[in-house]
């Protein structure tokens, strides 16, 4: 049993209830705001955290009432035999809701396996329906791949599965629409994602704020704000009047949500990393690998969630973040 402790509040008053967790830094992709094109510098395997050390972390965070995760990368489907830690980090008394972040490349084979592992919702990347924009985005010729992945999962009926679409200037953005109506015809939900300065490759993608494209499908959807709850992030939502499309929007640029901030991020090293926007972290795999007990992991962890700072500085240090997205896990 999972016995409970004392629930982890950070110092500005924030209920930590959300950890991301990347079970990999190796993806098949290479879009553009993530991994730089030619990039070899991944992280060697016998330092990816084992199953059981992510086990152990995640019954630490359960124990002091985290209940949502997330698993990421990378792309997390290329992480072997992954539906064995699914059905694990199921079982432990705390997890509530358990999803996943992907970019829909290996979701085909493998949607089954992962709705009755206990994988409730899925997160998918997809940043045009046009295959040569999803091309130059991601260096690959995959949007047919990720397309088959999307209709599997809709059959799979997962509770939700929401549609990532980071905005880019000069390259999707004219996209957004097609987009909105795509997710409208399958019942997925469309997140607008304002592109963070997040190593050379964030830097080096044009940012638009997500306000523009939101008042457009304002006024030709009638949207409406929509104050339910639609998962653990960031995101605000907007719904049609009939309530069968929802656009939600994470504005970390435009409109930053540091104040509510209720999530940390475990990378595939161990390194627990307490905001995107700063280098505030906490390597956990010595401490894992030499033997520590439940108690001096939960006390490491407290003392990691009292670093987490108030809120990001991309606006005023854009420069500031050097490692890419997917060394910190989506």
């Amino acid at each position: 049993m999972n016995t409970p402790t004392a629930p982890l509040i950070d110092r500005f008053g924030r209920a930590i209830d959300y950890l991301r967790i990347s079970v990999t830094d190796r993806c098949d992709l290479r879009c553009t705001y993530c991994i730089p094109k030619g990039f070899r510098g991944f992280e060697v395997p016998e330092n990816w955290l084992s199953f059981a050390e992510i086990e152990r972390v995640v019954a630490a965070f359960a124990r002091m009432g985290t209940r949502r995760y997330r698993l990421t990368g990378g792309e997390p489907l290329l992480r072997k035999n992954l539906t064995d830690l699914i059905r694990n980090l199921h079982a432990i008394d705390g997890v509530d809701d358990l999803s996943l972040s992907t970019n829909g490349t290996q979701l085909g084979r493998m949607v089954h396996d992962l709705r009755r592992a206990g994988v409730a919702r899925l997160n998918i990347s997809l940043d045009s329906l046009r295959p040569e924009c999803v091309a130059q985005i991601t260096g690959s010729a995959s949007l047919e791949g990720v397309l088959l992945g999307l209709q599997t999962a809709k059959q799979a009926k997962f509770e939700q599965i929401k549609i990532n679409m980071v905005l880019m200037r000069g390259v999707n953005e004219q996209d957004v629409n097609a987009m909105a109506d795509f997710c409208m015809q399958h019942g997925f939900i469309l997140r607008l994602i304002e592109a963070m300065p997040m190593g050379s490759t964030g830097k080096s993608t044009d940012y638009i704020s997500a306000q523009s494209p939101l008042n457009e499908l304002i006024a030709k959807h009638n949207l409406q704000p929509n104050y339910a709850t639609l998962g653990g992030g960031p995101a605000t939502y907007w719904q049609t009047p009939d309530g069968r499309f929802n656009l939600g929007l994470i504005t970390p640029i435009s409109q930053h949500f540091c104040a509510s901030c209720n999530r940390v991020r475990l990378s595939v090293d161990g390194t627990l990393y307490l905001c995107l926007g700063q280098e505030a972290s906490l390597p956990l795999r010595p401490m894992l690998r030499s033997g520590c007990t439940d108690a001096q992991l939960d006390a490491a962890i407290r003392a990691a969630i009292e670093l987490k700072p108030e809120r990001h500085e991309f606006t005023e240090k854009p420069a500031q973040v050097i490692r890419f997205m997917s060394m910190t896990g989506g």
